[in-house]
């Protein structure tokens, strides 16, 4: 199994993918074009807070497993991305807070649960081997 050391990068641009897309999907769904380039500008905030959220967990340590890496990198995107949008002129509404928490929650944590079981499945096998 690869040690944590190993998995923080792939981990970390995981989430700044995972990211990208949610904004992605959100410029699309509300037709606002330009979906790669403002992808960025509406992703920054939440990447921010995500790496806000790295940082202060120490999330390389153990960057697969859900408590507490990935549940305080989901809560600190979206925390930490609402507050520099806000800050910044950016739209924030309930509804948008909402759809936020429930769709970067699904997609960050869904990976990691993913990733944690494969893990797992695999160094089984290797200890029967």
């Amino acid at each position: 199994m690869p040690s944590p050391s190993r998995l923080w990068i792939p981990a970390a641009i995981t989430d700044l993918l995972l990211i990208l897309v949610f904004a992605a999907i959100g410029r699309d769904a509300h037709s606002r074009g330009d979906i790669i380039s403002g992808a960025f500008a509406t992703a920054w905030p939440f990447l921010a807070g995500a790496a806000i959220a790295w940082g202060l967990t120490r999330a390389w340590r153990a960057p697969l497993v859900v408590w507490p890496s990935g549940v305080c990198i989901w809560i600190g995107t979206v925390l930490v991305g609402m507050i520099l949008r806000a800050v910044t002129g950016q739209t924030v509404v309930l509804p948008f807070v909402l759809v936020a928490l429930i769709s970067l929650g699904a997609l960050l944590l869904a990976y990691r649960t993913l990733a944690t079981l494969l893990l797992r499945v695999s160094r089984k096998r290797q200890r029967r081997a």
